[in-house]
């Protein structure tokens, strides 16, 4: 158990069906903008990716194919990454607005390693399973330009996780690293890995089964392609 003082959830973030040019969605709506939740929000397992959405009570997932389901339940990003892009694009950036249903404080969520497991106000345990692919309805969403590659570089992916207890979530709950790997598989290396360094998809092997099924799939690929 691994217990830091200041871990908190800022605030649980719920989007709703919006129009959006930029989507695949059925009907050209997406979900990703979204707003902090008043009150306590559930979070359950949602199911299989294409049948399930967010993890989250309330929050819409309209692309299915793409988003939500089991393993991306739920998407935290952390208020520090939030701060520097503030500063760096001049702009604005409430909780929510890069999507995520989990905005946090003194967390490293960027580097929070694959199979991390966090309690969040000692009820629900959500595991870390990848970094976050970012796509053009999230550029649109912001509107910047380049917006996909500046977001890439950084490699300040945020974390999406499964759900491994169910439980109630609200703004200001506490946070508690209640299992850290021995290995050094993080969200940002994962995230790496599947784009613009594939040399290090052998390294995402460290994580096993608590890998994004997807990532999983990729790296034992590239290690049976590669194999001499």
């Amino acid at each position: 158990m691994v217990t830091v003082c200041g871990m908190k959830v800022l605030s649980v973030n719920l989007g709703r069906p919006t129009p959006s040019p930029d989507t695949g969605a059925p009907g050209g709506v997406t979900g990703i903008d979204k707003r902090p939740a008043d009150g306590p929000v559930l979070v359950t397992d949602p199911g299989p990716k294409g049948r399930g959405g967010s993890g989250l009570a309330g929050d819409a997932v309209c692309d299915v194919r793409h988003h939500g389901g089991s393993d991306q339940a739920v998407y935290a990003f952390a208020r520090e990454e939030l701060d520097a892009w503030e500063a760096e694009l001049g702009r604005p950036l409430p909780n929510g607005t890069f999507g995520e249903n989990l905005t946090t404080l003194g967390l490293s969520v960027s580097g929070a390693r694959i199979g991390e497991r966090w309690r969040i106000g000692g009820g629900a345990v959500l595991e870390v399973t990848s970094g976050r692919i970012p796509c053009r309805t999230f550029a649109g969403h912001l509107g910047e330009r380049g917006w996909v590659k500046r977001f890439t570089r950084t490699a300040a992916t945020g974390a999406y996780l499964r759900v491994v207890e169910p439980g109630a979530i609200r703004s200001g709950d506490p946070v508690e690293v209640v299992h850290r790997p021995a290995h050094e598989v993080t969200a940002a290396l994962h995230f790496r890995a599947v784009t613009t360094e594939r040399e290090l998809l052998p390294l995402l092997l460290a994580a096993g089964e608590a890998l994004h099924p997807e990532a999983l799939r990729k790296a034992r690929e590239y290690v049976a392609a590669h194999a001499s």
